[in-house]
């Protein structure tokens, strides 16, 4: 999961000054989205607190106060949010149609990093695909590679 985040983190523009522009940042945009189904089973695991700000860190280049403020931005940004359009029309924008689906491929490693799907996430996933225009195939063959590779151990 984490190298595949890494990959996909790494081609979105902006966000390199350490300053972030909120919803209409992709960075904080993808970020956000990642916080807003990681909490959709409404439990926020630390490890997965933990597990994505490693990861926003040694993509991004940022510590400390830098990835607070990533972190914090996208947060902000997904609790004042009405609906996911306001980060899907973001990326939609800035991802190519292979980017999109592999972001649904890396939202799928985060709904099962803590080894189960809740129906939640599965409808917050199902909605994302659908406001990027992955199609419901490519969607589910995600969802089941991540499912193996989580029973597999390979996300964590």
């Amino acid at each position: 999961m984490i190298e595949r985040l890494l990959s996909f983190l790494k081609d979105l523009p902006g966000g390199a000054s350490g300053s972030f522009d909120g919803k209409d940042d992709p960075k904080v945009a993808a970020a956000a989205l990642m916080i807003h189904v990681m909490d959709a089973d409404g439990e926020r695991q630390q490890s997965e607190i933990s597990r994505l700000k490693e990861t926003l860190s040694e993509h991004y280049d940022v510590h400390g106060q830098a990835l607070e403020a990533l972190f914090r931005a996208a947060e902000k940004a997904d609790q004042e949010a009405i609906d996911l359009y306001a980060f899907t029309s973001v990326l939609k924008r800035h991802l190519d149609e292979k980017a999109r689906a592999e972001f649904i491929g890396i939202m799928w490693d985060v709904v099962y990093a803590d080894g189960e799907m809740h129906e939640l996430e599965d409808n917050t996933v199902w909605r994302v695909a659908e406001l990027i225009g992955v199609d419901s195939r490519e969607r589910i063959a995600l969802r089941q590679r991540a499912q193996r590779e989580a029973q597999d151990g390979k996300i964590n």
